[in-house]
């Protein structure tokens, strides 16, 4: 038996049965990359030194995929579990939800995203005239499941304009939307709801009220539905205006919908 470090970015090896040698294939490393984010990448043979996919050795191989995680309160890195913690780890605000893109903008990745979604992915159905679906981004691992969905559009902003939107579910603590919002967060705070609600969304046949947070430089909306914070944010803020009449949303995880979604460039407000 040959045993090495086992820490994180350790290479493993373990017994070998007539001549082979066993290794544990999805145990997480971690790398740090030239601009300090941390980059996860799955153990396999091509990464101890075996053949990978395709036949190629090392971590540039075909079908290895660096994914970076990172903090859906801040931002910063998400360090890996551990010895001595099951949970992924945020410097400054201990155990998250690991946030990260969906890389794939297509149905495909859409499949993928839902497969895990413990809280609602919605979408605004029919879309405004002129908006793109530009990205998914969700916050959780294969343990814990997804506890926070964001979902990006970008199309013309009625007061001119070009105009970005998220619209992030999420469950109570996760910190997501606030992030979006540019709070401190995790939750809009201990004053909410403060007044009359400021717009309404339209689900399931029942109207939800949102009210407004004071965002910099964007207008944010938040409100309860279905159990969860549901954060509609918008860039610039004179995009709220598209909240002035109630915005249907539709569950893209509910059966039966045949939704052809018209695809764009992801946005460059996606989290993660």
């Amino acid at each position: 038996m040959s045993m090495r470090d086992t820490r994180p970015g350790a290479t493993r090896r373990v017994w070998r049965p007539h001549g082979w040698e066993l290794r544990l294939r999805w145990a997480w490393a971690e790398h740090r990359s030239v601009d300090g984010r941390a980059k996860i990448v799955p153990w396999d043979a091509g990464r101890l030194g075996g053949r990978g996919a395709g036949g190629s050795r090392g971590r540039n191989r075909e079908g290895v995929r660096i994914v970076s995680l990172s903090c859906p309160r801040c931002g910063s890195a998400a360090l890996p579990p551990s010895a001595w913690s099951s949970s992924w780890r945020c410097a400054k605000h201990g155990d998250i939800y690991p946030l990260r893109q969906v890389q794939s903008l297509s149905p495909e990745g859409l499949a993928g995203l839902l497969r895990n979604a413990v809280v609602p992915v919605m979408l605004p159905w029919p879309l405004p005239d002129g908006w793109l679906v530009t990205g998914f981004a969700a916050a959780g691992d294969e343990r814990s499941g997804t506890r926070a969905c964001a979902v990006a559009l970008s199309g013309p902003n009625p007061v001119g304009g070009p105009g970005e939107m998220l619209v992030i579910c999420e469950e109570l603590g996760v910190g997501l939307g606030a992030n979006c919002a540019g709070l401190e967060g995790p939750d809009p705070g201990a004053d909410f709801p403060a007044g009359l609600p400021d717009a309404q969304v339209e689900f399931g046949n029942h109207e939800f009220p949102l009210w407004h947070v004071d965002a910099p430089g964007r207008a944010a909306f938040v409100g309860e539905v279905m159990g969860t914070w549901l954060w509609v944010v918008l860039w610039p803020d004179t995009a709220g205006t598209l909240l002035v009449e109630p915005m249907a949303l539709r569950d893209l995880r509910d059966p039966g919908q045949d939704l052809d979604l018209p695809f764009g460039a992801r946005s460059p407000r996606l989290p993660g």
